[in-house]
């Protein structure tokens, strides 16, 4: 890994593609760039112009995937509106990838849209980006319907591609069952799931499973594990603590770096609001683990 006086670039974990997109495999997501600490957590609302200005150093540091949603909103800042106002007019070479199925109303308390339904979370996001059509868009499952159907709502995600609307669709939350009918609609490109050190073997099945039919693996909360939107716990592994000593690193640059090394097709969408934690998150991509690290953290 350069020494910390270099500035790494995105680029330096190499490149993948959704769709006709080709991205670098360091991304950014902007779940907490609304809120002070926890996302979706009551709390104060983040420093708009801090939050800006780590939209636009992304960009610098050659990020050009940056995942969304309109339901990453705090009382006072939406994730969209930010990632509008810090970026647009977007660079041709920009992905934005957002998801649709869950919604929050101004409570903050959550819904989960009909097939119906989704037409209008779309148009959400593309009035808050201010575009014509998006990249990207996930089909959000609920935890709950891990063994339901999803025909119906990926169906009408489906037809917004054909309208337009949408460029390309993936999904998120799924199964492998709920992949191949999704796949049955149309074509998936990106499978976001959560997923990282300690992960068990059906969720590495999937991985592999998605690497063999070229579609991207994008996971979540890669470096906050189990506290999931809470963020990652003080208390760490001492196998990972061991592998971040060795390199010189912090625990979290080496989850990130150990998921990148799953696969070729494996894409890191880290999700800060700090502009120090931004530059160790695209730096992680260059971070190379030996086959004893990997083994060690595969213990």
């Amino acid at each position: 890994m350069p020494s910390s006086s270099e500035t790494i670039n995105a680029s330096a974990a190499g490149t993948w593609k959704l769709g006709d997109l080709t991205i670098n495999r360091v991304g950014f997501g902007a779940m907490r760039l609304t809120q002070d600490g926890a996302a979706f957590r009551k709390g104060d609302s983040g420093d708009r112009n801090r939050a800006l200005g780590v939209l636009r150093r992304a960009l610098e540091l050659g990020v050009n995937h940056i995942d969304t949603a309109a339901f990453y909103f705090s009382p006072l800042r939406s994730a969209n509106e930010l990632i509008n106002s810090a970026l647009a007019p977007y660079a041709d070479h920009l992905a934005i990838t957002t998801k649709v199925g869950p919604g929050r109303d101004p409570s903050g308390a959550w819904t989960w849209a009909t097939p119906e339904q989704l037409r209008g979370q779309v148009e959400e996001n593309l009035r808050q980006l201010g575009r014509d059509h998006l990249d990207v868009v996930n089909l959000r499952i609920a935890s709950s319907h891990g063994s339901k159907p999803v025909a119906e709502h990926f169906g009408a995600l489906a037809d917004l591609r054909e309208a337009g609307l949408i460029r390309h669709l993936g999904i998120s939350n799924t199964s492998p069952e709920q992949l191949a009918e999704a796949q049955g609609i149309a074509p998936v490109v990106c499978v976001q799931n959560m997923y990282g050190i300690g992960s068990p073997a059906e969720h590495h099945a999937l991985l592999r499973s998605c690497g063999d039919q070229g579609i991207a693996f994008v996971p979540f909360f890669a470096i906050a594990g189990a506290g999931r939107e809470g963020g990652a716990s003080s208390a760490e592994s001492e196998e990972v603590l061991t592998v971040a000593r060795a390199h010189g690193v912090t625990p979290a640059q080496v989850r990130l770096a150990w998921t990148l090394h799953q696969g070729p097709h494996v894409l890191a969408i880290p999700g800060t609001g700090n502009p120090d934690h931004l530059v160790d998150n695209v730096a992680a991509g260059a971070l190379r683990l030996s086959d004893q690290d990997l083994t060690l953290l595969a213990s």
